[in-house]
């Protein structure tokens, strides 16, 4: 089913942070730096990594947002298992989409920078999202037509600094071509590095102006969905790199770019060249 127009409202934002908050508390943060080696799995790859943490978390999530709004959820790790969820991301209708752990190697090395994202999906586009960073007590949401907010407070994403020596991270780990010769060709506009590895942290290196543009290769609805909204919303353009629109249920391998739109078009040009 599609979404009522008054679905999106500052109790359910504040019920969905909740749930979020809740999953972490209960089956994220205890796992932190605590994680035993039957916790932790691999999936598709040895890089794809998969914990107790990450399985927990979403079913406890799953559950949450279904007594919110009682649509389907396209979990990650459900995905895992049914592929054919992924289908229903840009079918008719409405689903959640949930990253339980966003960059669960990060979350098994210790670091930080993992996060806990939600998106709301209707009819193909992400309506509303929003992104939690457990390890440092952050929050980061957006709803369409609305805005962004940071820690409750609204949020316009910063004009780059230096517009001729532009700050970049890209995914050139899964770049289908030669990964260093598109790192060689992003430092031709200034600083260039590898991506985090966890979207929710590079999204909002983005938003806030960390850096200047962010570019990923591969585009699961989980991994971009929140962050891309909570981007555009911030005042800054995220499109595929050809300048169409991102559809969380388009091609995942189509690539999707991030900076201010007064820099945007140069910083594609670039990365199209290869």
């Amino acid at each position: 089913m599609s979404l009522p127009h008054d679905t999106i409202t500052p109790e359910l934002s504040e019920a969905v942070l909740t749930a979020m908050r809740e999953a972490a508390e209960a089956e994220i943060m205890p796992r932190w730096r605590s994680l035993s080696d039957d916790e932790v799995r691999t999936k598709s790859s040895e890089w794809d990594l998969v914990t107790d943490a990450d399985e927990q978390a979403e079913i406890r999530l799953t559950a949450a947002l279904k007594e919110l709004v009682d649509i389907p959820v396209v979990g990650e790790e459900a995905t895992a298992q049914d592929a054919s969820l992924l289908d229903l991301v840009d079918g008719e209708g409405a689903v959640w989409v949930v990253d339980p752990v966003d960059g669960t190697r990060n979350f098994v090395e210790g670091s930080e920078a993992f996060g806990c994202m939600v998106a709301l999906i209707d009819d193909g586009r992400t309506v509303a999202s929003w992104i939690t960073y457990p390890a440092v007590g952050r929050e980061i949401h957006a709803a369409k037509g609305v805005g962004t907010f940071l820690d409750g407070e609204r949020l316009l994403a910063p004009t780059p600094a230096d517009a001729g020596a532009l700050r970049g991270a890209l995914g050139a780990k899964f770049f289908s071509g030669d990964g260093q010769a598109l790192m060689d060709r992003a430092s031709t506009l200034g600083p260039a590095q590898p991506i985090r590895f966890c979207a929710a942290w590079d999204y909002l290196d983005v938003v806030t102006g960390v850096t200047d543009y962010v570019s990923f290769t591969r585009t699961l609805p989980w991994d971009h969905a929140p962050g891309a909204l909570i981007c555009q919303e911030a005042g800054l353009m995220s499109a595929r790199p050809t300048g169409d629109e991102y559809l969380p249920g388009g091609d995942v391998h189509g690539g999707i770019l991030t900076a201010h739109p007064s820099v945007w078009q140069r910083v594609a040009g670039v990365i199209a060249q290869l």
